[in-house]
């Protein structure tokens, strides 16, 4: 092909070319356009992380889940070996039961001390009247004996009787305060024992608590991201078994520039793009905005300076949303967060909320 030919060739790559880039940069503009009032910022999909932890020391019996198990609140996800909590609990409802029974005891003995206290007080009663009968006897054998109609040793027997039935009736009241003590005694007995009763009651309870604890439980639904401890394992007191993953709290974490802070709200509305989904948008909204910069200088003087100020921001993905594709929820994504800071602009077509059905 001669040189003459190929120029007419040249010279319409190069006209097509220009073309191509003209409708480039003009796409550029457009979209730039669109964009205009909108801020967006490089994130990544994080969640909440929960550890699933033994109260107690022990040995892991098993593990009821696996990785990327969904689980719901609730559920069992281990069981602790409670060998020894078990025989605790027996010995404990062992002490119980004689508590109890030493609650039937003291009470028996109180009743014993009544009866007795009942008796005392005939008693007194009894010395009482003998205690009169003797006094009057020794007041006529006196008259008698003044008048000289009686021998002076039936006088002499008579104030002895009257002595003899005033120190039974001292005796006999002795009787009345002791038994009264006792009662008291014997009452206080039975409050031991019945405070005993609730120790025991106390210390079943608390054993009783332990062996629920022995089953590690979902505080609420998520997924088991890993085991951190495997069966026969043994573990201390608030060790780590499974590490599990909070899906009704999903969120973004990103970074805005301090002018940008300023601009935007709570609850205010988030377009979330990520890398490994392009063709859809999911809506959130910013939950958190920290109250101080997360990229300081050491002396910020001049307005560049000021706005090398970033704050982190998180936007939450809402639960409603996150139960309908559970199974597309997945943590350490990266992507981009998009906020209208214009109220006033619509969101361009390809910003718009697209999700999978």
């Amino acid at each position: 092909m001669s040189t003459s030919n190929k120029k007419p060739i040249i010279f319409v790559i190069i006209i097509l070319a220009a073309i191509a880039l003209g409708v480039y940069y003009w796409k550029q503009a457009e979209s730039n356009s669109q964009l205009d009032g909108f801020i967006g910022s490089n994130g990544r999909i994080e969640a909440t992380e929960l550890d699933i932890s033994s109260k107690l020391a022990g040995r892991i019996q098993e593990i009821l889940a696996n990785e990327g198990d969904f689980i719901k609140a609730g559920q069992p996800l281990a069981h602790m070996q409670i060998d020894v909590i078990k025989a605790q609990l027996e010995q404990a409802q062992a002490e119980h039961q004689q508590a109890l029974n030493n609650v039937n005891i003291a009470k028996v003995q109180v009743i014993a001390r009544e009866s007795e206290h009942a008796a005392s007080q005939a008693a007194v009663a009894q010395r009482e009247s003998e205690f009169t009968l003797a006094n009057q006897r020794l007041r006529r054998t006196e008259t008698l004996a003044a008048r000289g109609a009686t021998p002076k040793q039936t006088l002499d027997d008579d104030r002895a009787a009257a002595l003899s039935a005033e120190a039974a009736l001292n005796a006999a009241k002795a009787q009345v305060n002791a038994a009264s003590a006792a009662i008291k005694a014997a009452k206080a007995q039975v409050s031991g024992a019945e405070s005993a009763v609730i120790a025991a009651e106390a210390a079943i309870k608390r054993i009783q608590a332990d062996i629920d604890d022995s089953i590690l439980k979902s505080p609420r639904d998520g997924r088991i991201q890993f085991r951190i401890a495997q069966p026969g394992e043994v573990v201390g007191g608030g060790g780590k078994i499974l590490n599990v993953i909070d899906l009704n709290d999903v969120y973004m974490t990103f970074f805005l520039p301090e002018t940008v802070v300023g601009r935007i709200a709570m609850d205010s509305d988030v377009h979330i793009v990520l890398d490994a989904a392009p063709e859809y948008v999911i809506p959130a909204k910013i939950s958190y905005v920290a109250s101080a910069a997360q990229f300081t200088p050491k002396t910020v003087e001049t307005a560049s300076e000021r706005q090398k100020l970033m704050f982190r921001v998180k936007a939450r993905i809402s639960p409603e949303l996150l139960q309908q594709h559970l199974e597309q929820v997945k943590t350490g994504l990266p992507g981009m967060a998009w906020i209208k800071l214009d109220p006033n602009k619509a969101w361009p077509e390809h910003l718009s909320v697209k999700l999978p059905e």
